[in-house]
């Protein structure tokens, strides 16, 4: 499975490497690629609170079999954030163009706003940080307030460290839940899951 985490200046830290982190703990055990990738070619990416990030590459729509769409910064709205993403509009076509070939796409935090305002999440159920919940449901997409909401080919999550119990369904969803229950306890960490998993 090759899983690209696109990565831009102003990006919440833990929204790229708190997934980052699950797939490459599960590719340990697992044929798991996780890249962080950039829209165009740029050595690294600084987050929102100065994390200097190195990056693996470009993202090329329908490379991987899994895009993460990481967010930070919107509520704030910062120029260099995920909101100065959605602002400058360069991101979004890539985005839509890559959900029509990706096996399955997932915003983290507010990164289900670039996803919205790209098209991908239309009226779909979806969530994002708490914050930005009002932008959210004002792009059409059907609120829901779950730590992690599966729609199918599209999985969200609430903020910041929600990301690592979407990345690790995506793991269950995509290999295994024991694979997804083994890379967890490599993290120490306590996974979510649906109550209606089972």
């Amino acid at each position: 499975m090759l899983v690209d985490i696109i990565a831009f200046d102003g990006v919440d830290e833990l929204d790229v490497v708190g997934p980052l982190e699950v797939f490459r703990s599960a590719g340990e055990l697992a044929d798991i690629e996780a890249r962080i990738v950039t829209r165009v070619a740029q050595a690294r990416v600084t987050g929102a609170f100065g994390l200097r990030m190195e990056t693996d590459g470009v993202f090329e729509p329908g490379r991987s079999d899994v895009l993460v769409v990481p967010g930070g910064g919107w509520a704030a709205r910062a120029d260099v954030s995920a909101y100065g993403e959605f602002q400058r509009g360069d991101l979004l076509p890539l985005l839509a163009t890559a959900a029509q070939s990706t096996s399955m796409i997932v915003g983290i935090c507010t990164g289900t706003l670039l996803l919205a305002h790209a098209g991908v999440v239309g009226d779909r159920r979806s969530n994002t940080h708490h914050t930005a919940r009002a932008d959210l449901a004002q792009t059409g997409a059907t609120l829901v307030s779950d730590r992690v909401v599966d729609d199918g080919d599209l999985i969200t999550c609430g903020g910041v460290t929600s990301g690592i119990d979407a990345a690790l369904w995506v793991v269950e969803r995509m290999c295994s839940r024991e694979l997804a229950d083994r890379a967890a306890e490599r993290l120490e960490y306590q996974r979510w899951r649906p109550a209606d998993a089972d």
